[in-house]
């Protein structure tokens, strides 16, 4: 699978090659700060597949986690496109792909320890209190 995507006034360009590893919904705490309080549905791609095509994005990483992960976004309009946990994955935001449709539906809902009253997980869909085990 190929997805391409972009921040939102255009100046960072990415593309993320492979097979999509998990399709997933987070509902962390630190992905409501970043959505401004949505869940944050996103692909789980490999690392060596993933490339920024124009521009340059900035990073963060907090330092005051135990396990902090690093957040990428657009230095000009800020728009968060991926997010790297382990050196491995990349997560793809969805709502940064050119063709959101190719997102199809989330495999599972993720941190629904943090989930919100007002958050919705489709019925049916596996859901976890924090992640699965992985495989």
């Amino acid at each position: 699978m190929k997805l391409e995507g972009r921040c939102y006034c255009g100046q960072v360009r990415y593309v993320a090659e492979g097979e999509p590893i998990i399709r997933g919904q987070c509902h962390c705490r630190e992905c409501q700060y970043i959505t401004g309080g949505a869940p944050n549905l996103f692909v789980l791609m490999p690392a060596d597949g993933f490339r920024y095509t124009e521009g340059t994005p900035k990073q963060f990483t907090r330092s005051d986690l135990e396990r902090p992960v690093t957040r990428e976004f657009c230095p000009d309009c800020g728009t968060h496109m991926v997010t790297r946990p382990r050196p491995s994955v990349v997560v793809v935001k969805v709502g940064t792909l050119d063709d959101p449709s190719l997102f199809g539906k989330p495999d599972m809902a993720i941190y629904a320890i943090d989930k919100q009253p007002y958050h919705h997980i489709p019925d049916g869909l596996p859901t976890f209190e924090r992640v699965p085990p992985r495989r």
